[in-house]
């Protein structure tokens, strides 16, 4: 295996793990960002804009490290 592939599978692997954070972070933990009222309750709504990118980064290094650790011909 070339230093370049060892080099993108790990670059792929941290990535997904940052993007796998903060999807997890934004729906989870962080406090929320808008805070909707009804007649009948009140429910926070999470900060959709991080929790998205967040999974966009995610699957974006998921794709980047199962890439480059398969063979190509």
């Amino acid at each position: 295996m070339s230093a370049s592939r060892i080099l993108l599978i790990v670059v792929g692997v941290a990535l997904a793990a940052a993007g796998g954070v903060v999807a997890y972070r934004a729906f989870f933990v962080e406090p929320d960002a808008a805070i909707v009222i009804t007649n009948s309750s009140v429910r926070e709504v999470p900060n959709l804009a991080r929790g998205l990118g967040g999974l966009a980064l995610l699957v974006a290094g998921a794709t980047l490290s199962l890439f480059a650790a398969l063979r190509r011909r």
